[in-house]
């Protein structure tokens, strides 16, 4: 057996990592993707934001990143992170028994509203709800555990002070801040905070590394599929969305062999406000998911 001495193996190694780092498939910075995704933004006849945002590194891309828009159902992620934070506080716990009565349900999203009273269900049952069926029942029933000023300064305390939650859903009447629950509804949020939010649910920051993963694989089961998923179907995909008549928003994790990125897209004064799947803000949001992700996998259209 040849013996290497230990300074010229480490002089080996060190050019053989060299070797493969040059030939390694180089990353192109997100920022090359700015043409193409504001040619399809302008093709589109609504107010556009995009924050693309690797995890990892930090490198990020923002369109109209920093304005505020609705949230609209994407705030029901603060609720849930918050919701963590109060289970690992050992506040509350998931397995405790929420029960739903008649004047809790509420209209749009969701099951609970269509099942007989009283219903008994665990407040895990009611996160999973709301985040993959956007449940507003489940949402109401969880922001009466937690409070809504709670979630409020949960995201203050994780750097995001603009991302609110106002209200219970469908009652204004409840609102900690009126006059920006008249503009902005049931939530607002930017861009750049929601998609720095999934980064650090993403690290394992969000509460903790077990309430992150967690977290992750609650958003992974959910159901509305017509954003960013659509045409990434060899890709893991933990997203909210969230949808109003001129505001139809998809915010996720993207799970890619080639590099795991955050992308956040948020719409609102859309001209076309219809609940059709091939709604054109749903359309936008696929063909951005599919822009992004080709770049990503170094890949052609």
């Amino acid at each position: 057996m040849v013996k290497i001495p230990f300074l010229r193996a480490t002089s080996v190694l060190i050019a053989l990592v060299a070797v493969l780092a040059e030939h390694a498939p180089a990353q192109t910075p997100f920022d090359a993707l700015r043409p193409r995704l504001e040619a399809r933004i302008a093709e589109h006849d609504g107010d556009v934001a995009v924050a693309v945002l690797d995890p990892r590194t930090g490198e990020s891309l923002s369109i109209r990143g920093d304005e505020p828009f609705p949230a609209a159902s994407l705030i029901k992620v603060p609720v849930l992170v918050e919701l963590f934070h109060q289970a690992e506080q050992g506040k509350i716990s998931l397995d405790d028994p929420l029960l739903l009565i008649e004047t809790d349900k509420q209209p749009g999203s969701g099951v609970l509203q269509f099942l007989d009273t009283p219903h008994e269900l665990t407040v895990r049952d009611a996160a999973t709800l709301m985040i993959i069926l956007s449940d507003n029942t489940a949402t109401n029933i969880l922001l009466d555990k937690v409070g809504i000023r709670s979630v409020w300064e949960r995201m203050e305390a994780m750097g995001l002070p603009r991302t609110k939650v106002h209200s219970k859903t469908f009652l204004r009447s409840t609102s900690v801040a009126p006059d920006s629950s008249a503009r902005y509804g049931l939530g607002v949020t930017t861009a750049n905070e929601f998609a720095q939010l999934l980064a650090m649910i993403y690290r394992g920051e969000a509460v903790s590394p077990e309430a992150s993963a967690q977290m992750v694989e609650i958003m992974k089961r959910q159901v509305y599929e017509e954003g960013i998923p659509r045409h990434l179907p060899a890709a893991a995909v933990a997203h909210k969305t969230g949808s109003l008549s001129a505001a139809r928003h998809d915010c996720g994790i993207i799970y890619s062999e080639a590099r795991d990125y955050v992308l956040c897209i948020l719409t609102n004064r859309n001209a076309d406000t219809s609940w059709r799947i091939d709604n054109a803000a749903h359309l936008l949001t696929s063909d951005l998911a599919r822009i992004v992700h080709s770049h990503v996998a170094a890949t052609t259209d």
